[in-house]
């Protein structure tokens, strides 16, 4: 039983662990579990259970990169875990959406070992993790973003997901990026993607446009509207064509923030904390 009260107050506690072998190398990446610790009349009570994907240009970042989030979250009796996973340019598309995929299945089938419910689970993407987990969110079951084995019963599918400065149409970003000749951000897609032929292969907004979604789940899309990383069409649009195919999506602008804001410790940052943390408790309910 998940009995989730958003303005909840707990402790919490920080585990790390290995949670991904590559095969063909060995290298192991891991996962930061912050859970809270339950209070003497919950022993019966499960959590819900998020999974944070960080950014940093498809090349860049951590999982720590989230934690302001995460331990808020945590805080409110979310059972979160943020996970590392490979990165460009020594691993281009689709590597990282691989390991995401497999840390979606991975985290509900390990939750139970720090109370979480399997059923529960929802995902933060920052940045360019906002386009990593996307792409599982639309397609949890595709045949190569699902190329890691796991002995589980478990998908990649997420109850609802969170996108935070999300990257959702990585072409159109690229574009953009040439445009206004940030190098380090046409840098980061070409390292990442190669070519604009892949760009718009592996992009939310265009699987969305193209009808190869499988799955739309309950979707927040929170952003900054002084954002120069990610401009403002972007999510507009995107929020646009997922309603238009049938799912549940609300954007929350927020003036004058600029990129990944969200992660820092502003008035504005607790608003949009607040934000998904009601988000969270309406899709678990």
């Amino acid at each position: 039983m998940v009995n989730y009260q958003c303005d909840a107050i707990y402790d919490i506690k920080k585990t790390e662990v290995d949670y991904l072998v590559i095969p063909e190398t060995g290298q192991k990446y891991q996962a930061t579990i912050y859970s809270p610790i339950p209070k003497r009349d919950e022993t019966s009570s499960l959590f819900p259970i998020l999974l944070d994907v960080h950014g940093g240009a498809w090349q860049g970042g951590s999982r720590f990169d989230g934690e302001y989030m995460d331990k808020s979250l945590a805080a409110s009796g979310v059972l979160v875990a943020a996970v590392d996973f490979r990165i460009a340019p020594e691993d281009p598309y689709p590597a990282q959406v691989q390991d995401v995929n497999y840390a979606l299945r991975w985290w509900k089938s390990a939750c139970g070992n720090y109370g979480g419910d399997p059923t529960t689970l929802g995902a933060l993407g920052l940045s360019s993790g906002g386009h990593t987990l996307m792409l599982n969110v639309l397609k949890p079951n595709d045949p190569i973003y699902s190329h890691h084995s796991l002995d589980s019963e478990y998908d990649a599918s997420v109850v609802y997901s969170i996108g935070s400065s999300a990257v959702l149409d990585s072409h159109a970003r690229y574009l953009y990026a040439k445009k206004i000749g940030r190098t380090n951000l046409i840098e980061g897609s070409l390292g990442y993607f190669h070519d604009e032929e892949t760009m718009r292969e592996g992009n939310p907004q265009l699987v969305l446009e193209r009808g190869e979604h499988e799955s739309l789940p309950s979707t927040l899309l929170i952003h900054g509207a002084a954002d120069a990383a990610v401009p403002n069409a972007i999510p507009e649009k995107y929020a646009l064509t997922y309603s238009d195919a049938g799912g549940n999506i609300e954007l929350r602008m927020f003036e004058g923030m600029h990129h990944n804001f969200a992660r820092e410790p502003l008035p504005e940052s607790h608003q949009a904390i607040e934000m998904i943390k009601n988000f969270i408790s309406e899709n678990i309910a």
